[in-house]
């Protein structure tokens, strides 16, 4: 579907419809979850105003303005992309995904995806979910960001798990490699995350359209620059460690969005420094993933250790303090 734009108004018979649903009968072509991400991506206004809650309510003479991109390609092809594969079976394969891999197909990145690997490696997979551009996706970890990653396989799979990511379920904890000290060894970070109300691509801890989200944090290593950190999540929210680490005060390093990507000045060895540059995307790694596997109940729990250039930089840290 070529992009293009569609303003309607709210007619009798429409009024208390959900906004996804109200837009889903008008636009050719369009799943409801290709929908309801336009609306959380910030491309719908309803009366000149940005709205990005699929369940608002439309009423009669609303005008609702639709930015419509185009939709990727649900005719997924099979790529022969390597993956770690870290456990597999019927319903369920688990991987260490490396920085740079994007999970989906989404505009801008039609192939190359973590999908389209799926579909090369596992000739049993049964593409379970809804949304055809992303079967098997019950969550997701940001292009860059690496670590431990379930795939669900099967129906029952896709269902249970996703229950279970949807509930918080998932035993999840993370490395980062943030700027400065904390103050503290350990902490919670409880702010809010919404989109941003300058720039509809980032997040942001705000008041507006915003959700609950919450952090938990552990200094296990300080190097003066920069401190190695666990942690936990208690949410999760669209980039809500780098959100939470910058709205801290201590960012990832490496983070193109949020964070620190100079190093230059900064008061380490050239050694250190061209270790920092060497990050290929932010220093963040989702060392542990542990879930109740869909098919009898056991507890899973997988660990990956971080990826080359994260140990590199955090060996070179270690170096400037020894």
């Amino acid at each position: 579907m070529p992009q293009t734009s569609y303003h309607e108004i709210v007619e009798e018979g429409s009024q208390g419809l959900r906004l996804d649903v109200f837009l889903t009968e008008c636009v050719e072509d369009a799943s409801r979850a290709f929908i309801q991400r336009a609306i959380k991506g910030g491309l719908v206004t309803v009366n000149r105003r940005v709205c990005t809650r699929s369940s608002r309510t439309v009423a009669v003479g609303d005008e609702i303005h639709i930015d419509v991109p185009p939709q990727p390609t649900t005719d997924l092809t099979p790529e022969n992309i390597p993956l770690e594969i870290l456990h597999e079976d019927a319903d369920v394969l688990v991987i260490n995904k490396p920085s740079g891999l994007v999970v989906h197909p989404a505009p801008g990145h039609s192939g190359g995806t973590l999908v389209n690997a799926v579909l090369y490696h596992c000739p049993d997979f049964q593409r379970p979910g809804e949304d055809a551009t992303r079967p098997g996706i019950v969550h997701r970890l940001d292009r860059d960001t690496s670590g431990v990653m379930v795939v669900a396989k099967s129906p029952r799979a896709f269902q249970s798990l996703g229950r279970q990511a949807r509930e918080h379920a998932f035993e999840r904890r993370y490395l980062a490699l943030a700027q400065g000290e904390f103050p503290q060894d350990r902490g919670r970070i409880n702010a809010a995350v919404g989109r941003s109300m300058t720039d509809r691509k980032r997040m942001s801890v705000t008041a507006a359209r915003s959700r609950d989200a919450i952090t938990n944090f552990e200094v296990l290593e300080r190097f003066g620059a920069a401190c190695l950190v666990k942690l936990r999540l208690e949410t999760g929210r669209t980039h809500q460690i780098r959100v939470h680490l910058r709205f801290a005060g201590h960012p990832v390093l490496g983070d193109p969005v949020y964070g620190v990507v100079e190093f230059q000045s900064w008061t380490v060895s050239e050694a250190t420094r061209a270790a920092l540059r060497n990050l290929q995307g932010q220093a963040l790694h989702a060392e542990l993933l542990g879930f109740a596997h869909p098919a009898d109940g056991r507890v899973l729990r997988f660990v990956a250790p971080p990826p080359a250039d994260f140990q590199a930089a955090l060996d070179a840290l270690r170096a400037e303090i020894a």
